[in-house]
């Protein structure tokens, strides 16, 4: 696989005991690392939003892209199978979870309520909920199932295995993520999109850094999409367009 070379070979022991293949090598495998990642994570998003005709192939694409992360993965004899699942996130992890979130989400009401108020010949708060509530619950079950996990194989368990060693350092991979997962949002081409979707990225790298769990922080994504839906700011995530 890609990546190996750039590693230190080990002992049976554990310690560091040669570098694992020549400078040459090495240089080589980073560069074309640095291509394969700017090609998927910048380009990628460029050309769908170019190219691609209409919202349908949404979500063929976002499988596409999983399906193709998730099997570089599996055939990878390095990454750890089980941070595709819960691994060693604990209670405690998702208690932390459900408080960051309650205190973010409902700052968030707030700020939509209050636009809302300002902005009088505008009814955003809750419009979808009021408009089409059968859409909203389909939303609310759909989404974590059709799309949230994707995106966390490919913007954190991918991400963080393949290029850690182009981004050794624990922020740089953090805050490295946080930018592809905020930049794949222009397709929707709106800047709100792009905006909130960088913070929400920095609280998932760095819930996938501290536990490993790709189920905990799709857990943690459906609970802040799905609040985006239904406070009335999902048409800003929404290839539909819900108007």
């Amino acid at each position: 696989m890609i990546g190996n070379d750039v590693n230190t070979a080990k002992d049976e022991g554990g310690a560091t005991a040669r570098p694992a293949t020549n400078p040459r090598r090495a240089s080589h495998t980073r560069a074309f690392l640095w291509a394969e990642m700017l090609a998927l994570f910048v380009g990628g998003p460029i050309l769908y939003w170019r190219f691609v005709p209409g919202p349908g192939w949404l979500f063929p694409a976002l499988w596409a892209w999983a399906a193709v992360c998730l099997g570089l993965l599996l055939i990878d004899g390095r990454f750890e199978r089980r941070r595709l699942g819960w691994r060693n996130a604990s209670s405690t992890d998702a208690t932390r979870v459900l408080t960051l979130f309650a205190a973010l989400g409902l700052s968030l009401l707030a700020v939509v309520a209050l636009w809302d108020w300002l902005v009088q010949d505008r009814s955003i708060l809750f419009s979808l909920v009021r408009r089409d509530p059968w859409l909203w619950v389909a939303i609310m079950l759909g989404y974590p199932l059709a799309s949230v996990y994707a995106q966390e194989i490919i913007f954190r368990a991918f991400f963080f295995h393949r290029y850690r060693p182009l981004l050794p350092g624990r922020w740089a991979m953090i805050v490295a993520s946080a930018l592809a997962f905020a930049w794949v949002h222009i397709i929707f081409q709106n800047w709100l999109a792009v905006a909130m979707t960088l913070p929400g990225g920095l609280i998932f790298a760095w819930r996938y850094h501290r536990t490993g769990s790709t189920l905990l922080v799709s857990f943690e994504h459906a609970l802040y999409g799905c609040l985006i839906f239904t406070i009335g700011i999902g048409q800003y995530f929404y290839s539909g367009r819900i108007q």
